[in-house]
């Protein structure tokens, strides 16, 4: 798909994009080479491909929950920078 001047400086302005018009040439032979490998994929036969939503399948990683022993307080406090009892004081955001 051939891509002039024009549409490049469009989409530049849609993307609010400054482009040096020394470039437009050569981002208009690029989105050229883009779209046409978008139409090579067009052209594949998905009907029978189940949707996905990556590439690969996923496994958890995370390891199973289990019950167990809290941190005592003075574990928890140690590298805080202030405390006040058993809260954490930190300073006032608004």
């Amino acid at each position: 798909m051939k891509i002039n001047a024009e549409e490049v400086q469009h989409v530049a302005r849609l993307a609010r994009l400054r482009i040096d018009p020394e470039m437009v040439d050569k981002i208009a032979g690029q989105m050229a080479t883009i779209l046409s490998y978008v139409d090579k994929l067009e052209a594949v036969d998905t009907r029978e491909v189940p949707p996905a939503t990556h590439a690969t399948a996923l496994v958890n990683a995370f390891r199973e929950d289990r019950q167990g022993q809290h941190l005592p307080s003075e574990a928890v406090f140690a590298n805080a920078p202030a405390r006040e009892g058993d809260f954490f004081t930190v300073p006032k955001v608004i």
